[in-house]
């Protein structure tokens, strides 16, 4: 039988637009806040959501033992509960699936004999890393239900920052089967999308932890943090020491990322402006013009996010964004790697 055929190649690409879903469902879990509302975790039986009228109250009986319900929802009804309840159950159960069409079908190929022992390596990679970001989203919820009723926006970051590598990883094994030939290529110019790449990683950290402390609701002005400022004093003042304005701060925070911004965009045109010295094949010249038209895309809703002090649906088109423009990073990078 015929290793790494086009059914393994299928499953990888399954498995990357189920991670994107998953993604998508995850921004909208936390902008209506409601990652918090199922405290519990059970890996069966919690596939099931309530289903009578007691099941309902006995959860949301559960729901209000914990600080968000106590120091901020107190005024929530039964119906506010399921509202929330619904994004939460929703988001956990696309990564029980996610998990069931990673592991089956591995098995299968793997019992039919359809992988190379260098798709198995890199397969057995894919579930780790699914592994590792469903105890991060565990993690992530503990850290609301202590004392704050808000989440770690470290833990935050760690566990959306997993699921797009994880997406990105799995892109790259997909590629890896798509275009089998080796070529040579410029490894300067594979270094620059590297660092590119790297960039980009680093934007979507900050991403997760602007989102993560609700930073996106302050400074809604463009370009100006607020008016007449181009930074605003609090981006050094808020915390102290100075370092942890830019890694805890909200103000601090916000200015890195809207710094990486325009760095990041200033990098992408770089990559352009010298590939066009280069012979390019027909994929690799698509690679680098949906790369600077994503990323131009992407400027633009980061800032209507700021200035519209981020409605759910552009907040969710920000993150969609984020994930298009790493996919066309990766695609990037794997076509100007040998």
């Amino acid at each position: 039988m015929k290793k790494d055929n086009k059914k393994v190649i299928y499953w990888l690409l399954t498995g990357c637009l189920l991670i994107f879903i998953m993604v998508i469902v995850g921004g909208i879990t936390r902008l209506t806040h409601s990652g918090l509302s199922i405290s519990n975790y059970k890996l069966i039986s919690g596939t099931i959501p309530p289903m009578n009228d007691v099941e309902w109250q006995q959860a949301f009986d559960l729901y209000k033992q914990y600080p968000e319900y106590q120091k901020l929802n107190n005024h929530f009804g039964l119906q506010d509960f399921k509202d929330i309840y619904f994004w939460e159950w929703l988001h956990r159960v696309i990564g029980r699936f996610i998990g069931l069409v990673f592991f089956l079908p591995f098995l299968y190929f793997l019992i039919t004999k359809q992988l190379t022992k260098p798709t198995i390596k890199k397969s057995v990679v894919l579930l780790c890393l699914g592994a590792f970001q469903g105890f991060l989203g565990w993690y992530m919820v503990k850290s609301g239900l202590v004392n704050n009723p808000d989440v770690s926006h470290y833990r935050l970051s760690a566990h959306l920052t997993t699921a797009f590598l994880t997406f990105a990883y799995t892109f790259w094994v997909a590629l890896d089967l798509m275009f089998p030939t080796k070529k040579e290529i410029s490894k300067s110019f594979r270094n620059l999308i590297r660092f590119g790449l790297a960039l980009l990683i680093i934007q979507i950290i900050y991403g997760a932890f602007v989102a993560g402390l609700d930073a996106g609701f302050i400074h809604n002005h463009w370009p100006m943090m607020n008016e007449g400022k181009f930074i605003h004093e609090t981006v050094y003042i808020e915390q102290n020491p100075v370092y942890k304005n830019f890694i805890e701060g909200k103000s601090g925070v916000q200015f890195v990322h809207r710094t990486l911004a325009y760095i990041v965009v200033g990098f992408i045109i770089a990559i352009y402006l010298k590939s066009r010295k280069l012979i390019l094949t027909i994929y690799q010249s698509r690679a680098i013009n949906s790369l600077l038209i994503i990323v131009f895309i992407q400027f633009l809703l980061g800032v209507f996010t700021i200035i519209l002090q981020v409605p759910v649906w552009l907040g969710v088109a920000h993150q969609i964004g984020a994930f298009f423009l790493l996919s066309a990073m990766t695609f990037t990078l794997h076509r100007f790697t040998k």
